[in-house]
């Protein structure tokens, strides 16, 4: 653990409401993360996941409702103890990497030399120690990014919020980001970011907040949102018609040569007595458990989803 102790929730929002004229950015969320945890905030763009981030890190005040920091009620007074990297970069084209590193430091507190230190080893550390003297004009977009980052974390904060994190990264420096995000978190850090990508989140987070339309669909455990719905089965028979489909469930459906339905209640005991006593001649037989995909669809509905896909898609084009 680093620092003084944490209290029992990093970030705390109860009953946030947010306002731009006549559209409801931020519509009566509550939310509380734990300290030390990694949590996501997961929806499509529009959502109102930055307009949130914002209003907890104190940027923007809210309109109604009230906030908590690191246990202070006055997030800003915090700003020494956060690392926030938003979703519009910004570096300075002509500054070397190790100096906007420590640059970005300098801005919570941390003295300069101290920062360079730590930005030439944090660069050497992830690869990148051929690039430190490096304008940050003549970085790739994902170099130029990770400096950005390592910027927001340089001086060891106790909380870092990261918006859209992953946006603009390949695969490659996406996974290299995970790394980082668990490495900090084994420090008793807090790592609070939002995503418009499921699979980050299923990855990373411990809890999650399924946001849509401004307000929280879903908190708690990514375990906990994949069992509101029940383990799938596909089932390959070698018969295809006798008095073993009456024990199939009514919304089972035929697809690519197999059965496909929800578990039963009962579970799948019963079944396999009726298909093996009236001959079905099992050939296969599979159970999986929803994804985090198929939870959010439920949660937040198809048209909320079809945007999230959208948002990746235009965001793998760009």
């Amino acid at each position: 653990m680093i620092g003084a102790p944490q209290p029992t929730y990093a970030v705390e929002g109860h009953g946030l409401v947010k306002t731009f004229g006549d559209f409801r950015a931020v519509d009566g969320i509550d939310i509380a993360v734990p300290a030390g945890s990694i949590y996501g905030i997961l929806g499509p763009n529009g959502a109102g996941k930055t307009t949130m981030l914002r209003t907890l890190l104190g940027i923007i005040d809210p309109d109604e409702g009230e906030r908590r920091l690191l246990g202070d009620p006055a997030p800003l007074r915090q700003a020494r103890n956060v690392g926030y990297l938003p979703e519009e970069r910004g570096l300075y084209p002509s500054m070397k990497a190790f100096e906007a590193v420590a640059f970005m430091g300098a801005l919570r507190g941390l003295p300069l030399r101290i920062g360079r230190e730590r930005a030439r080893a944090m660069l050497a550390d992830y690869g990148m120690g051929a690039s430190a003297e490096k304008p940050i004009r003549q970085l790739s977009k994902g170099m130029a990014q990770t400096v950005q980052l390592f910027g927001t974390i340089v001086h060891e904060p106790r909380l870092i919020v990261l918006d859209e994190p992953f946006s603009g990264l390949d695969a490659f420096n996406q996974g290299k980001l995970e790394t980082l995000i668990r490495d900090q978190a084994r420090r008793g850090v807090t790592v609070l970011f939002s995503t418009h990508v499921i699979a980050h989140a299923e990855r990373l987070c411990e809890r999650v907040a399924i946001v849509a339309g401004g307000k929280v669909r879903f908190e708690g455990t990514v375990d906990d949102a994949r069992n509101r719905l029940r383990p799938q089965v596909r089932l390959r028979t070698r018969a295809s018609d006798g008095g073993w489909r009456r024990a199939l469930p009514p919304e089972t459906l035929a697809q690519d040569g197999a059965w496909h339905f929800a578990l039963p209640q009962e579970g799948i005991e019963p079944l396999l007595r009726a298909l093996l006593d009236g001959h079905a001649g099992i050939e296969s037989l599979s159970i999986e458990r929803p994804g985090l995909h198929d939870a959010f669809v439920a949660i937040a509905g198809e048209a909320a989803a079809r945007q999230m896909q959208a948002d990746q898609v235009r965001e793998e084009a760009a």
